[in-house]
């Protein structure tokens, strides 16, 4: 770009602009024609796209070396085509048009990605999102003021093990009121997310010597995948109505448990108090250690919440928790409140993962915490939840009788049994209709999309056989927005009146 302007404006200007490349090696039809050709053809295939500011004629020219008459007449040719708008105090900028054509597109077209949310749907009933538009914006960011007001210096150098202090203390107190969790400062340890503490503490399990861990029989994929990947070997656990069978641990010859016992992804099903009992007991009796994820523990409906499965015994449980589903999952935000005998190896890990949450997010969560604000957020969060989940339920019995919603009244997700035979047409359904919406038996241990990428949404391949759950759906009421709602729901409403 030119080394210099004319003025401050100018100037002001340009750094508002892109940094536009554009090709003007002239032909036989001059500097002009080729900007143009150049120019069109970056709106056309996307490379600049709708509303982008360009530069102006002056620091165009002064970059291409070319006349600022010759910019500003391309600029005025493709005005006149449609191309760009030019207005008084808003610059040139490309126009507003549908969705470009991309070069080479009939050539370059792939097959849709197998993640689990298609972005075509028009609706989104996956489980496990929270609804993003409800994030508590405003209060985050006078917490985030407020935070960095009353933050030490310290706080924007390097940090020591487990993460800030302000954050390590807020949960304590939070924990230990709202979940029951024997949480002092010192045993909890800030991560990015549940996945990432759980990679630290499979690192840690596989490092002391443990080569299994036991599994649910449902749950996502991804995180068997984590433990495979460090080196450890999942054996999954019985299942029968009453949930997962933990009296079966001592068979596995397992060093660890991974556990979701106050609302089972995806069965819905909280795990009953005598099989709590019972893997605190298999943990004692060999040293192990249960990995108590506290998936939708913030989030019962009918009931106050069971309290977490860690306060049996401190010594023997991990508690791993996160504001993925109560604030948003890209704050990566979460914590572990660990057996003390376990706290040193993780802080050692977690130092080489070179992998910690922003202080900023982690001082503005504390601050969240301590002023009553995540409280407040979650409250309202509980009853908004609480009216979307009865609601499907009631119109599912009003319109679609021969379903049946199953799992208990939490979290952001309910089990939809279908009768049998119908699954197939369901989704097929679905995907006509624009649903998103996923079929338990994806969930299931073993099967095909249990792995990270897998389609969740797609029917079962041919020749699999229903699990324990049968055919079911697995409908998350947590992600659309409300405006969406009522349409997510009537469409799923005509999937089932006409399939079941």
């Amino acid at each position: 770009m030119a080394d210099s302007w004319a003025t401050s404006a100018e100037l002001r200007d340009f750094q508002r602009s892109l940094d536009l490349h554009v090709d003007v090696r002239a032909g036989s039809r001059g500097a002009g024609a080729a900007l143009i050709r150049s120019l069109r053809d970056a709106v056309r295939t996307g490379r600049l796209a709708p509303g982008a500011r360009l530069p102006s004629s002056r620091a165009l020219a002064a970059d291409l070396g070319v006349a600022r008459n010759t910019v500003a007449d391309a600029y005025a040719e493709l005005v006149a085509e449609g191309w760009l708008t030019a207005r008084q105090g808003s610059g040139t900028r490309v126009a507003a048009r549908s969705e470009p054509r991309r070069a080479g597109a009939a050539a370059q077209v792939q097959p849709p990605p197998r993640h689990a949310l298609d972005r075509r749907a028009t609706y989104n009933l996956l489980p496990g999102a929270p609804d993003a538009a409800r994030f508590p914006r405003a209060a985050w960011a006078a917490a985030t003021r407020r935070a960095l007001t009353a933050a030490p210096s310290a706080a924007f150098g390097h940090q020591g093990p487990g993460g800030r202090v302000e954050l390590r203390r807020a949960l304590a107190g939070y924990l230990a009121r709202a979940r029951g969790v024997y949480a002092e400062p010192e045993r909890i340890v800030v991560c990015s997310g549940f996945t990432s503490g759980l990679r630290l503490l499979a690192e840690v399990l596989r490092a002391e010597g443990a080569r299994r861990v036991a599994v649910e029989p449902y749950g996502l994929g991804l995180h068997r995948r984590l433990l495979a990947d460090t080196g450890l070997r999942t054996v999954p656990l019985p299942y029968d109505d009453e949930g997962i069978a933990t009296a079966a641990l001592p068979a596995t010859g397992a060093g660890a448990v991974l556990l979701t016992p106050a609302h089972q992804f995806p069965t819905g099903v909280p795990l009953a108090p005598e099989r709590r009992a019972a893997a605190v007991d298999w943990a004692r009796a060999t040293g192990g250690v249960v990995l108590d994820d506290d998936y939708d523990g913030e989030f019962r409906y009918d009931r106050q919440p069971v309290g977490a499965l860690q306060s049996l015994d401190p010594e023997h449980v991990a508690h791993l928790g996160t504001v993925s589903k109560s604030l948003s999952p890209a704050l990566r935000l979460g914590w572990m409140v660990l057996p003390e005998r376990l706290l040193r190896a993780v802080h050692e890990v977690q130092a080489l993962s070179r992998t910690p949450p922003g202080v900023v997010d982690q001082l503005t969560l504390a601050e969240f915490v301590e002023s009553g604000g995540y409280d407040r957020h979650v409250r309202a969060a509980r009853q908004r939840y609480r009216r979307r989940r009865d609601r499907l339920v009631a119109e599912l019995a009003r319109r679609a009788p021969r379903v049946t919603v199953t799992g208990i009244a939490a979290g952001l997700h309910a089990v939809v049994r279908l009768p049998p035979g119908t699954e197939r047409r369901v989704l097929a359904r679905a995907a006509r209709e624009g649903l998103a919406v996923a079929r338990m038996g994806a969930y299931q241990y073993g099967n095909a999309a249990w792995e990270e990428g897998g389609d969740f949404t797609a029917p079962a391949p041919a020749g699999e056989e229903p699990g324990p759950q049968g055919e079911a759906l697995v409908v998350g009421y947590g992600a659309p927005p409300d405006h969406l709602y009522p349409g997510a729901l009537a469409a799923l409403c005509r999937v089932l009146e006409a399939e079941t």
